[in-house]
Parts: structure tokens; sequence; C-alpha cells
């Protein structure tokens, strides 16, 4: 497939962030369990108009293309795309993906499917064994585990906002800041606990950042190994590491 004519190669050099999510938004056009969508991040609003427009018009299997009207609370913009779920899906999303890597000169990409912690090198290979091709499928994959999908396992927090862009997770809440955390791990507790080398750290300021923590985000069990906090849910852990 050329590209469409108004966007040439790595004129979005820059501007589109590499991680992408499937199935994390509901769809304007149908049913869920029927359509595939995609969200890409951002970084401006002419850019992400110029996505949208990209995929409409150069891709006939493409449903819908839409921009969000206006900027999200990370400063991004948000461009999803939805497509008829079926045996095909996965090729399709396979060859937008090839589409995008040409305008915006990245090498690699990677998915994050229905909002999970983890992300994934997005080949034919991983898109094909995490997109659902039907009905049946995509209700055994959005029930799978619950607690894997960062707005499910903070569904309590305090925090009035929170942002997933590429591998690092955002909250925000009135008169504490935004705190930014990198994605390290996430999984069975104990199995997240056995992935972080390292002592408990119970110093002083390090309890106070727990503390600080607790009242940001919530009312979570929080252990700080080194300089990685694990979160606590019900049997269901993820380790982050601050960043801001």
């Amino acid at each position: 497939m050329s590209l469409v004519e108004s966007l040439r190669a790595k004129d979005l050099r820059y501007l589109v962030k590499k991680v992408f999510e499937i199935d994390s938004f509901k769809s304007k056009v149908g049913q869920d369990e029927d359509i595939v969508v995609l969200s890409f991040s951002v970084d401006q609003e002419d850019p992400a108009k110029d996505l949208e427009n990209f995929f409409e018009m150069g891709y006939n299997f493409v449903l819908d293309a839409d921009c969000t009207p206006g900027e999200l609370d990370d400063g991004s913009y948000r461009v999803y795309v939805e497509l008829e779920r079926s045996r095909n899906s996965a090729e399709q999303v396979f060859e937008l993906i090839e589409g995008v890597k040409k305008i915006t000169g990245l090498e690699d990409m990677r998915f994050r499917y229905f909002k999970s912690f983890k992300s994934e090198d997005a080949t034919l290979e991983n898109l094909m064994a995490a997109i659902p091709k039907d009905k049946e499928a995509y209700n055994i994959a959005t029930q799978k585990n619950n607690l894997d999908n960062f707005s499910n396992f903070f569904s309590n927090s305090y925090a009035d906002t929170l942002n997933v862009v590429d591998e690092s997770i955002s909250f925000k809440r009135p008169y504490s800041g935004t705190v930014t955390f990198n994605i390290v791990n996430s999984g069975n507790k104990t199995d997240v606990y056995d992935s972080i080398r390292g002592p408990i750290v119970l110093e002083g300021k390090d309890m106070a950042e727990v503390m600080f923590l607790t009242k940001v985000i919530g009312n979570y069990n929080i252990t700080k190994i080194g300089s990685t906090f694990i979160f606590e849910n019900n049997g269901w852990a993820v380790a982050l590491e601050r960043i801001q």
C-alpha cells in the first residue's frame, strides 16, 4: 500500500508513541465484541489529524478513524481506529502498523491488549495470539484476568486521572500533583516479588514516600524493594519504578 499522498515517509517522526492499545476503548460504530478498536497517542493536534486521515484514506478495511477533539490530561491526543473483528483482524492491524512505521520512522512498535500493564512487540505472531477473532474469543480474552488491567487494578484509586503512555503510568490528584512510574512487571503476587531483586526498604524517608503514595494513589498494600514499589490487589501485584 502506498502512503497517503499528503503524508511522506517520516513526516510524523517523533510524534507518535511506539506503544498503541487494542480493545482498550469502546467502539463508536458497533458492539465491542464485533469491532477491534486501536488507539494511538500523538504529541500534537495537527499530526493526530494527519494520522486520522492516513487511516481513513489509506485502508479500505478501516470502518472509522477519529481523533480526540481536545488535548488529554497528559498533553497528548488520541487517534482511534476501528475495524471489523474477523479471522483477518491481526493481519489488518499488522498492515496498519507497517504503514505507521513508515510515516513515523519507528523501527518497531509495541501493543497493549485490553489495558494490560505489559506491552508486547507488534509482530504478526503476537497480534494473532492476542486479538480475538470472534465474539466468543473476545469475551474469554477480556474476562481472563480482571486484574491484569490497569483500570480494574486501580479502580479504587484516589487519583482523579490515570494515564498509561508507552511503558509509564501516571496518577494525578488535586493538590498532590502528578506521580509517574515506569511499569516494571505485573502478575501473580509471588511471581512479581520473586522478579524484583534487593532487600525491602524500611528507612524513614522510604516509609514516608510509601505513605505519600497511599494518600495519592489509594489504600493499597505497598512495599518498596530497592527503587521499586510493589502494589498489591487481591493476589495480583504490579511493580512500578517512580520517575516523577
